[in-house]
């Protein structure tokens, strides 16, 4: 049985804000009142929102990159994504995110899902696409990114997420999604002999 969730904020009185603006993101250090008449310290990451893209090639291969990430000081493989910019839609984004981390234009994306990235500490909201029908033009990457696209079959795809050589959360939700809702074919997936079921 499912039961509906309190809508009652029991953390709303604020009593104090610490802020910090950063380029990408704003950090909220908050003194919040309990119902209880005590205090609490929220930390929170304000973050504008993103987008990700399941780039599928029109061979059924799945365009993942391979990209430097600084806080993990070192190269992980993830789906295409980026950051909202203000003013443009997901659509508009994940076309552009396509388009300077893989060189592809996308004749169609599709709205897959959107979640939260991780609710304990952060507010941001990813959207989720599948790209396909590309087509290739110059790649365009912003300063300080290390890139590099490459093509994988589905089942190789879901086999390097469950070996733990994707660990990136967006990039394996994306993933398990698109394994589970798209059509599959005669037989299923081949993957571990077993089809996913959507």
């Amino acid at each position: 049985m499912l039961y509906a969730m309190d809508e009652k904020n029991p953390e709303s009185d604020l009593l104090d804000r610490k802020a910090y603006n950063g380029k990408i993101l704003k950090l909220h250090v908050d003194t919040v009142r309990l119902e209880s008449g005590e205090s609490t310290i929220r930390e929170v990451v304000r973050h504008p929102g993103g987008v990700a893209a399941i780039p599928v090639m029109d061979d059924g291969r799945i365009v993942l990159i391979r990209q430097f990430r600084y806080p993990l000081g070192k190269f992980i493989w993830e789906i295409p994504a980026g950051k909202l910019d203000s003013g443009q839609s997901p659509r508009d984004t994940a076309a552009r995110e396509l388009e300077e981390e893989i060189g592809c234009v996308a004749g169609t994306l599709t709205a897959a899902c959107a979640f939260y990235s991780s609710p304990g500490f952060c507010d941001e909201v990813i959207h989720l696409f599948v790209a396909s029908d590309l087509t290739p033009c110059p790649r365009r990457l912003e300063v300080g990114e290390h890139i590099t696209p490459e093509p994988r079959t589905l089942a190789e795809c879901l086999q390097m997420v469950a070996s733990g050589e994707i660990m990136d959360g967006k990039s394996v939700l994306g993933l398990l999604w698109y394994a589970a809702n798209r059509k599959l074919p005669k037989g299923g997936l081949g993957f571990d002999k077993q089809p996913f079921r959507g």
